[in-house]
């Protein structure tokens, strides 16, 4: 593996160098970017998907909505539609991607919005929803073409951007030094205990700007819920642990491997059928699933997934087959660790970043007209 790295590596520079260039077009003003006078809040990375941007979205989500009308831009990757487009009931993953779905569903009243084009995107939701008073944009940190009043960059405590190289070699989408271009930097994924000596490393290795805040999130695992909740009765996570059950884990997402740890820890046997992200599913990936859990020797068996995974499962093509399966779906929702403790949000940590968002937003109140930088 290490020998495939070396080899590729300059593939990584030049790949590197031609967005450090394009990122410095931006700089100098070359190339336009907007800047909203609304407050718009970035979430993203440095590397290819894997640090938990939804859930993480979710968690603002929660944080700003009792105070502020908010809405969320995303691309809607996946989605089989072009433009701009602002989900609804009716709204499927085809439509506008597992994750503003998953928003949607979630949050019903929340303006959930896809457009590959984000500048025009948050145009036509001030024009829709012209008394928003915060936008989240989704995976728009390399989205150079809007200058955001606030960026959150993810990365993953198990894979971090500052021991990781530019793709192909590695996982970022642009050098290190990127990361200058952050507010805040949360390290996802950590323990749920984080010694001491761990945040300290961290904290060494990222050396944050005087701009920048430094936060630690880690996750929790909700209980499972019924893919079919008019067919399949309910019991807590604990009933199924405590009876041995095996569990064969349906993922489309990009890392699995923190799930797999925590059901590997609690469950009798876990069996891992695992798709690329944002897979979607069809009758023949279905059947294979089908057949592995109809291998197992037990009674004592379910079928999980994700919360994501479950808003691409929710087809009429795979209804046919789903409707005989004991599947359920897992939530999860990030909270901070100990040193960020929150007030605010009950049990959720990260009183330090609550302040500083709500701040953000409250003291960056206009009306929604722009200008170009």
């Amino acid at each position: 593996m290490k020998l495939i790295r070396i080899i590729i590596f300059p593939l990584s520079i030049l790949y590197g160098v031609l967005l450090m260039i394009r990122n410095k077009f931006y700089d100098w003003n070359i190339f336009a970017s907007t800047r909203f006078q609304v407050p718009v809040i970035s979430v993203g990375n440095l590397s290819v998907g894997g640090t938990g941007k939804t859930p993480h979205i979710e968690y603002l989500i929660r944080l700003l909505s009792p105070d502020f009308q908010v809405a969320t831009l995303s691309r809607g990757y996946g989605r089989k539609t072009k433009g701009f487009l602002l989900s609804d009931n009716t709204s499927t993953a085809i439509d506008i991607g597992d994750e503003p779905l998953q928003f949607k569903r979630k949050y019903p009243q929340l303006p959930v919005a896809v457009d590959e084009k984000r500048v025009r995107g948050i145009k036509k939701l001030l024009e829709l929803f012209p008394s928003i008073q915060g936008i989240l944009l989704d995976d728009a940190f390399q989205h150079r073409a809007i200058k955001p009043g606030l960026s959150i960059v993810l990365t993953d405590f198990s894979n971090p951007y500052f021991e990781d190289y530019v793709i192909p070699s590695g996982t970022l989408r642009e050098f290190r030094s990127g990361i200058k271009r952050a507010d805040i930097i949360i390290v996802t994924k950590c323990p749920e205990v984080l010694l001491p000596i761990e945040r300290e490393r961290i904290e060494k290795s990222v050396k944050p700007l005087p701009h920048q805040n430094l936060y630690f999130s880690y996750i929790n695992y909700g209980e499972f819920i019924p893919f079919q909740e008019e067919t399949i009765t309910p019991f807590s996570k604990a009933y199924y642990f405590e009876r041995h059950y095996s569990i064969v884990l349906l993922t489309g997402i990009a890392n699995t491997q923190p799930l797999e740890y925590y059901l590997k820890d609690k469950a009798k046997t876990v069996v891992s059928v695992r798709f690329p992200d944002h897979h979607v599913f069809t009758v023949n990936d279905l059947e294979h699933v089908k057949k592995i859990f109809d291998n197992i020797a037990s009674a004592n068996k379910i079928l999980l997934t994700t919360e994501k995974d479950a808003m691409r499962l929710k087809t009429p093509e795979l209804s046919a087959i789903l409707k005989h399966l004991p599947l359920f779906y897992m939530p999860i929702e990030i909270l901070f660790h100990e040193k960020d403790k929150n007030i605010r949000m009950k049990d959720s940590g990260g009183e330090e970043f609550n302040k500083q968002l709500l701040d953000y937003v409250r003291t960056n109140q206009r009306n929604s007209s722009l200008h170009s930088e």
